[in-house]
Parts: C-alpha cells; sequence; structure tokens
C-alpha cells in the first residue's frame, strides 16, 4: 500500500488556507494538522550526514551476529508438541 503525504510550511496572513490535496487522496479520509512550528529554520534543518567512519566507531562496541548460516525450517516452528 503506498501512502500520499502533503507537508507544506507557511505563514498565514490570515485564517483560511487552501490544501490542494494529490489525486491519490481523492475519496479517502485524510487528517489534516495544523500546529505553531518555532521557525522555519529549525524545521527545515537537516542533520548533517555522518561519515562512515562515524557510524564504525559508534558500532563497534557491540557484537558482531551473523546469520549466513541460519535456515527457517516451517516444521519445526509449528511443532507444538
Amino acid at each position: 500500500m503506498r501512502y500520499a503525504m502533503v507537508r507544506e510550511l507557511i505563514t498565514p496572513v490570515n485564517n483560511k488556507y487552501i490544501l490542494n490535496l494529490p489525486d491519490e487522496m481523492i475519496g479517502k479520509t485524510v487528517e489534516v494538522i495544523a500546529f505553531e512550528v518555532d521557525s522555519k529554520e529549525d524545521v527545515l534543518k537537516v542533520k548533517p550526514t555522518q561519515n562512515i567512519q562515524d557510524i564504525k566507531e559508534r558500532y563497534s562496541r557491540y557484537p558482531i551476529i551473523s546469520h549466513d548460516n541460519y535456515q527457517f525450517n516451517r516444521d519445526e516452528a509449528n511443532d507444538y508438541e
């Protein structure tokens, strides 16, 4: 199932706003939420991407787990006795 989403950041000049919905939403129940944000800059800030070395250092303290040799046995999983 694919969901469509509309997100708009606006600074209203009055208490009415017209929202154009995509065709995928026509005839469906949609939820419209409006709330105040501190500033447009805070919402649009994207955290800088981490480089691969930072990620390796963060996760190096955890044990390495491999599921290469795992094989699911449906009969064993359904054996309730």
